[in-house]
């Protein structure tokens, strides 16, 4: 217990903001994951093809927000479903929000927080491990394996 209090008070304001942009962009994803899921796949894939988008796309977007989102909230694979995330909002912003313009038009939103999304992304894909991860944990569990931490 003391071990993870020490640990708290020695988070550098750089981990504390990874930290937290990790488990909140994991949260939205999470929850637009799920909304895809409860308005039913089937309106969703239809919405995909009506954009020019294969229908089954939607399932593969749909999985990834909502698997990839827990996967941030604890921390696994970080890098690799943040490096994901970067490529499935460039194709949003180039599919589906492109034409409406940055801030969007009286029809649709604009493409800006995919653009920020995407930005938190790539900080993510190529930061550090944060602390209270189990990315963290595997690493450190693999180098006292090779007798790293000894």
């Amino acid at each position: 217990m003391t071990n993870i209090i020490l640990r708290v008070i020695c988070l550098t304001k750089t981990a504390a903001v990874t930290i937290i942009m990790r488990v909140v962009l994991g949260i939205i994803f999470m929850f637009h994951g799920i909304a895809k899921f409860q308005m039913g796949m089937t309106n969703v894939e239809a919405w995909f093809s009506s954009i020019g988008i294969p229908g089954f796309a939607a399932y593969i977007v749909a999985l990834l927000e909502l698997v990839g989102g827990i996967m941030l909230i604890a921390g696994l694979f970080t890098r690799y479903v943040s490096a994901l995330f970067v490529v499935m909002l460039i194709g949003a912003i180039l599919t589906a929000k492109l034409s409406a313009g940055l801030l969007g038009n009286a029809q649709m939103a604009g493409y800006e927080l995919d653009l920020g999304f995407m930005m938190v992304s790539l900080y993510l894909a190529v930061a550090d491990r944060s602390p209270f991860s189990l990315d963290r944990i595997i690493m450190a569990g693999k180098a006292s394996q090779k007798g790293w931490f000894k």
